[in-house]
């Protein structure tokens, strides 16, 4: 099975190459600079699929310029939810805070917004990865969401990582996931991967078939 993955961030493709060796997953991965891949997308969609899917358009519409054929298109659209905001950031994760925000202007739009919650149970927040795969042969598509629960910390770690993961506390654990060694993070069964390991399933069973 011969996968695009629709990123330029080589953090994402290391992630999922992981995922495929912890599922026995046989996929040869490439990227969109393996592709060619060089055109702007505009994301206007309103939710997290809608988003991921005209990402997943655009390349599957590239492929079938360029003849690329055989091969399963994945793209996403991730993002943090807070219950308190209404579900903000939401679709604006990355830019919260304007067009081209630092991590740390991202950071405290949000804390300053949820300084009227202080109780941790009114910090409340999902963070949501939305997978869309469209298989080149046939068109169909697939969509798979994952999502890891838990709260918003009062004040920032150390930053680096997902943008908001320095303030992001997993259900189950009392300190931001970005200051998690490596093994308790990948106990949290970050939303990326919860949404990859349906995806593989799918293609299992359409394997089989």
């Amino acid at each position: 099975m011969e996968i695009i993955y629709g990123t330029g961030n080589q953090a994402k493709v290391e992630a999922m190459k992981k995922i495929f060796r912890e599922n026995n997953f046989d996929a040869k991965l490439d990227t969109l600079k393996d592709i060619g891949f060089d055109k702007q997308i505009i994301e206007d969609g309103k939710t997290f699929e809608e988003n991921s899917e005209i990402k997943a358009r655009a390349i599957a519409q590239f492929c079938k310029e360029n003849n690329i054929k055989n091969r399963i298109i994945i793209t996403d659209d991730a993002g943090l939810c807070i219950d308190k905001l209404n579900g903000e950031p939401g679709i604006y994760t990355a830019r919260y805070a304007g067009e081209h925000p630092t991590q740390i202007e991202n950071i405290n739009k949000v804390l300053e917004k949820m300084k009227q919650y202080q109780n941790p149970e009114d910090r409340s927040c999902t963070f949501v990865c939305v997978l869309t795969a469209i298989i080149l042969d046939t068109d169909e598509k697939i969509v798979a969401r994952g999502e890891c629960k838990g709260r918003i910390a009062k004040e920032p770690g150390p930053l680096g990582g997902l943008t908001y993961g320095p303030i992001f506390i997993p259900d189950g654990f009392d300190i931001p996931m970005n200051q998690m060694p490596e093994e308790k993070y990948s106990a949290v069964h970050n939303h990326r991967d919860l949404a990859m390991k349906q995806l593989i399933k799918e293609f299992e069973i359409r394997m089989i078939k």
